[in-house]
């Protein structure tokens, strides 16, 4: 217990002593009592001070209580804060527990020096606060949710309502952190539980195993339900802040508007049937009969209404048998091809839903690709169920030109086509990224979907692997990472959108339906490049573009720029592994999706309710929440994710099902149709 401190406060003593003339031979013999009797009362009481801190740190350090502290102290490590020499605030990371020696009480002067850079900074020690010296939340909130640096007052507000509710429930509710700059999420859901890879209960092997890693109680956790759990939160929020509107700002508790139709509640609706959440349907669909209306005067994007609204209500028609749905697609579907109306029948990127207009966007007259290319299966769909021709034939014309344009290389597409000529525009990259990637993905889709009779459909898919094999598949340096990169002017650039992290899923699903089975060996090493994405960014979460090395020149595979770091809780990459799953019933692909499902939970999660989206992926400790819920969380990536930890097989069963790019099931037709 030897501090520099209280060795110049015993020299002080001395010196004072000292100055009162106690040096003598006489003096140095009288009786200590006397000495003591001498000091002065502060003197006498700092002393005894420093004798009785001294004796209680001995009694703790005794073996037999060291045990009893032993339970509290783990547990700290793994839930409580810690605090920073310069006021910061960050949590210990997860696992980190997990590599303490057994019996050894945590601090920081017993965790191994191997295990240190993990949770420290240089020149920044950390010491987990003791649960004895937590203050009660009775008070204003206990020292983690005071107001720091820019944390506003609403989040200091939300930290304490949630500490109130946890104690309230008994400790049940997850302890809300502070993991960034002014910005308050909720702690990763179950971390501290050991997962399964089957999305239930989790055998005795697995609990014994996780007992031989940690001190902390040990429970299977059911995947499915942490799923309809993220939805309901996510569903909070938004009800709460966002009601009937596009999207949901968690951070502000506000509601960001696109169109003005509810895009959020739409795009969610199949994925409350499917996850089973029946009074959440149920308010949902009143909204839709009582208040959803396309006779706004407003413009609208062809390709996103027609994936999001006119496919959510198509596929929940489908699943309900509720004719309220088909109705209301009736109507937008109508209200939207006067896009259609253009010289050359590509059509407009913009449409008027109130005042039947089109028109393209304001900076050119190109449309691009894939918004004209990616919505065929829900026109075709309705008219399929209306007996309407005029959707499908609006569309199937537009593949029809597309097929027979000059312009493709080895069967890829440029990213833009003009809507005055119907020609490709010679500029942009050859990509299957934005822009041009769901083109690809509905070649394969419509051939599906209508009973794999359009043979037009399938050589143009075929042709376009094989070029992608060509002209884009590289490989990393170091670890021989297979990726998808862009080719612009004849040259390759290493670089791969998230939105790419679609063609495992759908290589898959046609190596399923007899395509080579070469498709599915490429599948298999792009799905690794996805996963890793994710496990090579410090907060488990892929950025939005990836830049993959060619030559180990700093030993990684994979570098982000500072304008590529955000994610913006997008499906691709579980997407492929629900359909990777299916398909192999490989269980890591369950793992891999567990551990996306716990990262979003850990960095993007707001307590208030609702995910936010963040803008670097690179930083734990400030992830840089940009307050937006896109509405494809809800419609796709949780929906993905349950279909993804479900043992039920036959639940969207894909030889019965196709989903278009919005993650809506449509029925792949019967061979009468």
């Amino acid at each position: 217990m030897y501090s520099p401190q209280r060795k110049d406060f015993v020299s002080l003593t001395l010196g004072d002593q000292h100055s009162r003339g106690y040096t003598n031979g006489k003096h140095r013999r009288q009786s200590c009592w006397r000495k003591w009797k001498q000091l002065s009362r502060l003197q006498r009481s700092l002393i005894l001070f420093l004798l009785a801190f001294l004796f209680i740190c001995g009694i703790l350090s005794y073996p037999s209580l060291t045990d009893q502290w032993r339970g509290l102290s783990d547990r700290s490590l793994k839930e409580d804060w810690v605090e920073m020499d310069n006021g910061g605030l960050r949590p210990i990371p997860p696992g980190l527990i997990q590599k303490i020696p057994p019996g050894v009480v945590p601090g920081v002067q017993d965790i191994p020096p191997e295990v240190m850079p993990e949770i420290q900074r240089p020149s920044i020690p950390l010491l987990p606060k003791p649960p004895a010296m937590r203050k009660p939340p009775s008070k204003r909130g206990p020292p983690v949710l005071q107001k720091r640096g820019n944390v506003s007052d609403w989040q200091v507000k939300d930290g304490e309502e949630a500490m109130v509710k946890r104690d309230e429930d008994g400790g049940k509710e997850a302890k809300t952190v502070i993991s960034w700059r002014g910005a308050m999420i909720e702690a990763e859901q179950g971390t501290e539980l050991q997962s399964t890879a089957h999305g239930k209960e989790g055998t005795v092997a697995d609990v014994e195993k996780a007992a031989s890693l940690t001190p902390v109680t040990v429970k299977a956790v059911d995947r499915v339900e942490a799923v309809r759990e993220a939805f309901r939160h996510a569903w909070k929020g938004y009800k709460a802040f966002a009601w009937g509107h596009d999207e949901l700002k968690p951070m502000s508790k506000t509601h960001g508007e696109w169109f003005g139709l509810g895009l959020t509640l739409i795009d969610a609706l199949d994925t409350m049937w499917i996850l089973g959440l029946k009074d959440e349907f149920e308010e949902a669909r009143k909204w839709v009969e009582t208040e959803l209306a396309f006779s706004k005067n407003v413009d609208v994007n062809l390709f996103e209404s027609t994936i999001r609204i006119l496919g959510g209500l198509l596929s929940t028609y489908h699943l309900t048998g509720d004719t309220l749905f088909l109705d209301k697609a009736k109507d937008i579907g109508f209200r939207l091809m006067p896009a259609f109306k253009t010289p050359s029948k590509i059509p407009y990127s913009d449409v008027n839903i109130g005042k039947g207009t089109a028109h393209p966007p304001r900076w050119t007259t190109d449309s691009t690709v894939a918004e004209v290319t990616s919505i065929q299966l829900e026109f075709r769909e309705l008219s399929r169920l209306t007996q309407d021709p005029q959707y499908q034939n609006a569309v199937e014309e537009v593949t029809r030109q597309v097929h027979r344009l000059e312009g493709k290389r080895d069967g890829l597409v440029p990213m833009f086509i003009n809507t005055n000529s119907g020609k490709f525009t010679r500029r942009g990259a050859f990509t299957l990224g934005a822009r041009a990637d769901s083109y690809y993905e509905y070649l394969l889709k419509q051939w599906l979907q209508g009973g794999k009779k359009e043979t037009e459909l399938l050589e143009d898919y075929l042709q376009a692997i094989e070029g992608v094999r060509k002209n884009l598949l590289r490989q990393t340096s170091p670890s021989k990472l297979t990726f998808v990169g862009e080719l612009s002017n004849g040259h390759l650039n290493p670089k791969m959108d998230h939105l790419v992290c679609f063609l495992p899923g759908t290589l898959a699903l046609g190596a399923h339906n007899g395509l080579p089975a070469d498709h599915m060996d490429l599948a298999l090493q792009l799905m690794e490049t996805c996963h890793q994405m994710y496990a090579q960014m410090e907060t488990g979460l892929s950025p939005e573009i990836a830049h993959f090395n060619l030559q180990s020149n700093n030993g990684r595979d994979i570098d982000v720029k500072p304008a590529d770091r955000h994610n913006l809780l997008r499906p691709e990459t579980v997407e492929s592994l629900f359909y990777m799953y299916r398909f192999t019933k490989d269980s890591k692909y369950r793992d891999w999706g567990w551990d996306i499902l716990q990262s979003f939970n850990k960095y993007t999660r707001v307590p208030s309710g609702g995910y936010t989206s963040i803008g670097n992926v690179r930083d734990p400790v400030n992830p840089v929440p940009r307050d937006k819920m896109e509405s494809f969380f809800l419609g796709e990536t949780l929906k993905y994710l349950f279909l993804l930890f479900s043992d039920d097989s036959e639940l969207i069963s894909l030889d019965k099902y196709v989903f278009n790019t919005e993650a809506h099931p449509l029925p792949i037709w019967p061979s009468t149709s």
